[in-house]
C-alpha cells in the first residue's frame, strides 16, 4: 500500500492522550501543519505541550476545536474517546474534513502486513498471542494499537516484511473509512460498551466493520460456537476460516487436542494442557491465534511453539502470588460482565471475589448467577457496587461486603479468605470511577497483594 500524502495539509488531532500524540508527531514528520486538542487544561498538560511544540505543532487546551479552525482543516484525527455525534465532529464532516481514527492514519502510512483482531473480549490476549507467533516470520512484527503503543507510533519504521498485529476496539473502528487489514478476526460478541453504542445492534455493527473493506484476497477468522460472529460470515468478501471448541471446523477441539484442518492440511497443535493460559476462553483465543497464523502461512512448528510457550497478558487473570495459601489473580482487564465470568470461571476452589466499578450500563445478572457454590465473599467496590449487591441479591447471594477503596478490599479479601483459595480481582467494570485505567487498577492491586507478604 502506497503512503497518503499529506505535506501541507491542514491536520487537527483532538486528544493528547498516546495515540493522539503519535498521530501529531506522525503527521508533523510527513510535513502536514499539525494543530492537537485537548479538553484538559494546559497545567495538566506541560510536558506534553512542550515536546508538541519543539515538533513544531500547535497545541490547544482546554477545549474542542473550533469552528475557525475546522473550517481550514482538510484531515481530523480523533482518539477512540471521541464519539462522532458531537457538534465539532458534524461541523468538520461537513465543511469538507477526512475525518479518521488514528488506527486508520497509522495504518496508511504502513508498508507491512496488516492484522486486526477486535472482539469484545480476547482481543488483548490473541492479538499478544499473534505478535509472538508472527515475531517469529519476522523479528519486527509486533502488537499495536488498542493494546498499548499506538501503531502511528511504529507505523513508518516497520519493514515490508514484518506483521503489524492490531487489536482495534469498537471506538477505534466505527470511525473507519479505507481500513482494510489483510486478515481480521472475532473473537467473540457479548454486551459492553452500550452506555455509548446505545444498542446491541450498533455495538455489533461496529465491530463488524472491521473487514468491511475486505476483497476476496482477505481472510476473515470468526468463532463459530458465537452466533453474532457467525452472522456476520454473510457480508464477508474474503475467504472464512472458523475456530470452534465444539463443532470440527478449520481449528477445533477434539479429545483435548488442538487441530488445524486447512488447505488439505490436518495435523494436532498441541494439547490444551500445553497451554500455560487458564481457561476456556484463553483455549478459544489460542484458536482464533493458530487460525489467524496458518491464514498468514505461518508454519505449524512455529505456531505450536509460540502457543505453547504463551503466559498471557498482564492484568487478565495474571498470577499476583501466594499469600498465606491464598492464591491471588489480578484480573483488572476484566471490565465487563462476560470477561468477569470467563475470569471467574477459571478458577479451581473457592474464590473470594473484589468486583465493581465505572457504570457502563450493563447488567450483571449472568456473572451473580454463578456466584453460589463458587464465590465464598464478594468485595465491592465503586459507582456499580450497589446494583451490582442488588442483582447478587435477587439470585440468593447475599455473602457481600463493600469497601471505601481497593486496598480496604484487599484487605478485606485476605480477612475472609483460607488456605486454598483465590483471591480475585474481576471488576465485571471499567476503572474510570476511581482509576486512570484498567492498568493502574491491577498494578495497585499486585502492590497491595505484595504488601500482604511482608
Amino acid at each position: 500500500m502506497s503512503c497518503m500524502d499529506i505535506k501541507g495539509k491542514k491536520i487537527c488531532v483532538c486528544g493528547m492522550a498516546r495515540s493522539g500524540m503519535a498521530a501529531a508527531e506522525l503527521a508533523a514528520r510527513r510535513g502536514a501543519a499539525v494543530t492537537i486538542t485537548d479538553l484538559k487544561p494546559e497545567d495538566k498538560l506541560s510536558g506534553e505541550v512542550k515536546r508538541l511544540e519543539a515538533a513544531g505543532i500547535k497545541a490547544l487546551c482546554g477545549k474542542n476545536p473550533e469552528n475557525s479552525l475546522l473550517d481550514q482543516t482538510d484531515i481530523l484525527i480523533i482518539s477512540p474517546g471521541i464519539r462522532l455525534d458531537l457538534p465539532f465532529v458534524e461541523h468538520a464532516r461537513k465543511a469538507g474534513a477526512l475525518i479518521l481514527p488514528e488506527i486508520e492514519f497509522g495504518w496508511r502510512f504502513c508498508r507491512c502486513h496488516s492484522l486486526a483482531v477486535t472482539g469484545t473480549n480476547g482481543k488483548t490476549t490473541t492479538a499478544s498471542l499473534l505478535a509472538e507467533i508472527m515475531k517469529l516470520r519476522h523479528p519486527a512484527s509486533a502488537a499495536l494499537g488498542n493494546i498499548g503503543e499506538p501503531l502511528c507510533a511504529r507505523a513508518e519504521a516497520l519493514p515490508e516484511e514484518a506483521w503489524a498485529v492490531l487489536e482495534t476496539s469498537s471506538f477505534q473502528l466505527e470511525a473507519i473509512v479505507d481500513f482494510k487489514p489483510e486478515i481480521a478476526a472475532l473473537t467473540q460478541i457479548t454486551p459492553d460498551h452500550l452506555d455509548r453504542h446505545k444498542t446491541m445492534e450498533n455495538y455489533a455493527a461496529a465491530k463488524a466493520r472491521i473487514f468491511e473493506n475486505q476483497d476476496a484476497d482477505g481472510f476473515l477468522i470468526l468463532n463459530y460456537d458465537d452466533e453474532s460472529c457467525r452472522e456476520m460470515s454473510r457480508a464477508a468478501r474474503g475467504r472464512v476460516i472458523y475456530f470452534s471448541r465444539r463443532e470440527e471446523r478449520e481449528v477445533s477441539l477434539k479429545d483435548g487436542m488442538l487441530l488445524l484442518n486447512l488447505d488439505g492440511l490436518r495435523e494436532s497443535v498441541c494439547h490444551r494442557d500445553e497451554l500455560r493460559i487458564l481457561g476456556d476462553h484463553n483455549l478459544e483465543n489460542a484458536m482464533c491465534a493458530i487460525a489467524c497464523a496458518a491464514a498468514a502461512g505461518v508454519p505449524l512448528d512455529d505456531i505450536r511453539k509460540a502457543v505453547t510457550g504463551f503466559a498471557g497478558v498482564p492484568h487478565r487473570i495474571e498470577f499476583a502470588g501466594e499469600v498465606r495459601g491464598v492464591r491471588c489473580y489480578n484480573d483488572s482487564k476484566a471490565t465487563n460482565s462476560d470477561s468477569a465470568i470467563k475470569g471467574l470461571l477459571a478458577m479451581r476452589g473457592p474464590t473470594v471475589l473484589i468486583g465493581g466499578g465505572y457504570d457502563k450500563s450493563a447488567d450483571f445478572s449472568e456473572w451473580a448467577a454463578l456466584f453460589a457454590g463458587r464465590v465464598r465473599k464478594l468485595i465491592l467496590i465503586g459507582e456499580t457496587a450497589e446494583k451490582i449487591a442488588e442483582t447478587c441479591r435477587a439470585y440468593g447471594f447475599t455473602d457481600i461486603e463493600k469497601a471505601n477503596s481497593l486496598k480496604d478490599a484487599v484487605t478485606v479479601g485476605f480477612e475472609h479468605a483460607s488456605p486454598g483459595d483465590n483471591l480475585l480481582l474481576s471488576p465485571a467494570c471499567a476503572s474510570w470511577d476511581m482509576f486512570d485505567n484498567y492498568e493502574q487498577r491491577g498494578d495497585l492491586f499486585k502492590e497491595f497483594v505484595g504488601e500482604m507478604r511482608k
